[in-house]
């Protein structure tokens, strides 16, 4: 344990006392920027249908997953059902609610995996 902790610091010293590169810029000159600005204006306009797609898609995603963050409550309510509720006929309907609850994180995972897909409109 006290050996990594040295070799941390020694890194971390290290990298204080290294020699940064200055970064240069470069700047565009104002011609070029004015002749550019309506070519970018006339992608843009042809993009624009494509990127709105892409944002409902996205938004259409996110709600998805936004309902399966909510199912992973639905595990400890429906063991309160299962247990509580078992007198009054509400065995039935917690044990849906378990195995709901339980399926939820893996649905957010898939849901969070697929997400770069569902933008460009490959996953559902």
């Amino acid at each position: 344990m006290r050996f990594r902790r040295s070799i941390v610091i020694m890194f971390l010293v290290i990298g204080c006392f290294m020699p940064v590169e200055n970064a240069k810029l470069h700047a565009m000159d104002p011609v070029t920027i004015a002749i550019l600005a309506s070519i970018a204006i006339k992608a843009a306009e042809v993009m624009m249908p494509y990127v709105i797609q892409g944002l409902k898609n996205a938004g259409a995603h996110l709600l998805k997953m936004g309902v399966d963050l909510l199912g992973i409550l639905k595990l400890p309510m429906g063991l309160i059902q299962s247990t509580l509720g078992a007198p009054v006929g509400m065995f039935g309907d917690g044990v849906r609610n378990m195995v709901d609850g339980l399926m939820a994180p893996f649905q957010l995972v898939w849901h969070t995996v697929t997400f770069p897909f569902a933008i460009f409109g490959y996953a559902t």
